[in-house]
């Protein structure tokens, strides 16, 4: 995978904007921050990210993926407010599940999500390398 970056452009801070990448690919529907067994432990937004990229995580893990190998991550937020004054806390806790790894991402306000009690929902798409 390579990261592009054109000249003169500034680096995005937690987020990449875009990604060169070949290989299998691993796509993953948009998970929320529920448990395994499909119950919402956190109602705050930070933790319910947090579960979230530990299902991810562990999605990947079943196609032999880690976190460095997202090329993409589209978050849908039921409160585009609510993200903004959580990023501090929600950098924080990407990172601790999720490393140093930064691909591209979008994160786009909706007006509700079919799971009752999600704050958010993440899609993900992951690239294994050829060979």
């Amino acid at each position: 995978m390579k990261t592009l970056q054109p000249p003169g452009w500034p680096r995005p801070r937690g987020y990449s904007n875009g990604i060169v990448a070949e290989g299998r690919m691993v796509f993953l529907a948009g998970i929320v921050g529920w448990n395994e067994r499909e119950e919402f432990e956190a109602s705050d937004f930070v933790g319910q990210a947090r579960q979230a990229l530990r299902n991810i995580v562990t999605l990947l893990a079943e196609a032999g993926a880690q976190p460095e190998h997202l090329v993409r991550l589209t978050w849908y937020v039921g409160d585009a407010a609510e993200y903004r004054r959580s990023l501090r806390d929600l950098g924080a806790a990407y990172r601790e599940v999720m490393g140093r790894s930064f691909p591209p991402m979008t994160a786009v306000q909706v007006a509700g999500f079919v799971e009752p009690g999600a704050r958010l929902e993440i899609e993900a798409t992951a690239v294994l390398p050829a060979g």
